[in-house]
């Protein structure tokens, strides 16, 4: 297992919550929305889950010294 994807394990434990966050709060904010909240807050549940993993590993990668050490070489050499 590659350092990617130890980042993105640890990141998406993060991800997950604000997802569900701001999952929850839209859920429970919005009057038409919170005489649904039995079925909605478990969608919100499984749909953090399931997006959280993917947007953390795409998030990973800039997490490392070495992506932005070659962003800053790449940006030397332009012209």
């Amino acid at each position: 297992m590659g350092p990617r994807l130890y980042i993105t394990i640890m990141l998406s434990l993060m991800t997950c919550a604000v997802l569900f966050g701001i999952g929850a709060v839209a859920v429970l904010s919005v009057p038409a929305l919170s005489e649904q909240a039995k079925f909605l807050l478990p969608i919100v549940i499984a749909a953090s889950f399931v997006l959280g993993p993917i947007i953390a590993w795409f998030m990973a990668p800039r997490l490392r010294a070495r992506y932005w050490r070659e962003r800053d070489r790449a940006a030397e050499t332009k012209p």
